[in-house]
């Protein structure tokens, strides 16, 4: 019988890619709502900054959702679901995905993926970047 190992995304690991991204988002002055799924697409870890859009709750964690589920940058599927792409109207699958920039997939020193990174809240080049952040937290 074989046997498979699961690399949990430690409490430890969650926090210090939400505090890269909050970080990063107050240097760039935005108020952002930032979410951390682990490989399950479970959420781990949202922090909603004081004035972020009530509207972004959602979509950061469907951007995290979306970045685990086909581990890839949400905005790379966002070029791949364009009307006549391969993947053109995917967004209305899995319960409803964002295929816009802002989510990131995570993955440790190892390579191993864990989970996610979503960011909304100001334009997607400023989501993308906060997403960065955090997701780079990892390997620091």
């Amino acid at each position: 019988m074989e046997t498979f190992t699961i690399k949990d995304f430690s409490d430890e690991c969650a926090r210090k890619v939400l505090r890269a991204a909050i970080e990063k988002s107050r240097e760039i002055d935005c108020k952002m709502d930032i979410a951390v799924v682990d490989a399950g697409t479970n959420l781990k870890t949202f922090f909603r900054m004081e004035g972020a859009w009530l509207g972004s709750i959602d979509i950061s964690i469907k951007k995290a959702k979306t970045a685990r589920y086909f581990d890839m940058p949400t905005g790379e599927i966002g070029k791949l679901s364009q009307p006549g792409g391969p993947l053109y109207n995917i967004e209305h699958s899995n319960g409803g995905l964002i295929s816009f920039p802002g989510g990131l997939p995570l993955k440790d020193k190892e390579g191993n993926m864990i989970g996610a990174i979503g960011v909304s809240g100001s334009s997607v080049e400023n989501d993308h970047t906060v997403a960065q952040a955090g997701a780079q937290a990892l390997l620091a």
